[in-house]
This record gives C-alpha cells, sequence and structure tokens, in this order.
C-alpha cells in the first residue's frame, strides 16, 4: 500500500527509537509498504527537529537524505482547502496528488475528516494495528 506519513509521524520515528513512528518508517523500510514525501513535508520535519529537538545540521541532512531515498516524493499538483491548518492541507495535497492511499497521522484533529478525496485518514495506532 502507498502511505503519506504526516510530519509527525516521521518526527516520532526519529527521535523516539523504538517507539510507534519507527515501527510505521520500518515498514517502510523493509518493503511492505510505500511512502509519499513531499519538499515541503520534508522541510516541515527538518524545522522541527531543529527547533524543538535541537538536532544539527549535519544530522538533518541526513535525516533529508534518508528519507528522500526511502520515500516517492511528490509535487502537489492543486491547492486543497479543507481545514483551516495551513500545514494540514498542504498534507492532503501531497497524498491526494501522489495517489496515497491512506494517510497517516499523529495529529488529533486531522482523523476527524475520516478522508479527503478519498483517501482514508487514519491515527498511526490505527496503521500498526492494520497488520
Amino acid at each position: 500500500m502507498i502511505f503519506f506519513f504526516d510530519t509527525n509521524v516521521l518526527a516520532a520515528a526519529i527521535v523516539f527509537p523504538g517507539g510507534q513512528g519507527e515501527k510505521a518508517l520500518r515498514r517502510v523500510i523493509d518493503g511492505e509498504d510505500k511512502m509519499l514525501l513531499s519538499k515541503a513535508t520534508l522541510v516541515a520535519l527538518l524545522d522541527v527537529l531543529r527547533r524543538r529537538f535541537a538536532r544539527d545540521s549535519e544530522e538533518l541532512a541526513h535525516v533529508a537524505l534518508f528519507l528522500s531515498d526511502l520515500a516517492t516524493t511528490v509535487k502537489p499538483r492543486r491547492r486543497l482547502r479543507v481545514r483551516t491548518e495551513v500545514a494540514d492541507n498542504r498534507i492532503l495535497d501531497c497524498a491526494a496528488s501522489g495517489g496515497a492511499q491512506v494517510i497517516v497521522t499523529g495529529d488529533k484533529a486531522l482523523p476527524a475528516l475520516k478522508s479527503c478525496s478519498a483517501i482514508p485518514i487514519v491515527p498511526l495506532a490505527t496503521y500498526l494495528a492494520g497488520r
């Protein structure tokens, strides 16, 4: 399946080894699932890692390279305006443009939409329980 992981999931995978985020990313590494990534999501992730978790530029460069090699990079073809949060709309734009089959989020509010452009939106725990 093709998944789009939001910034929260990716940050958790990098910052908390052995946690749920890493388990999700491990499925991509092991070839069980495919992951989509956008430049905007990667930039947002790197900013979060720098500001909130004091990651240095060398580590951020490694993260960017690792995720870019692991994922299929998509460029949004349209701008959805579903949520008031610009970051949420960016996630939805990229998932729809890249043909994601599921959006996996660590956000509390985004799953309330249930779906966008016929793409189900599920919490990280639901994604992990699905196997």
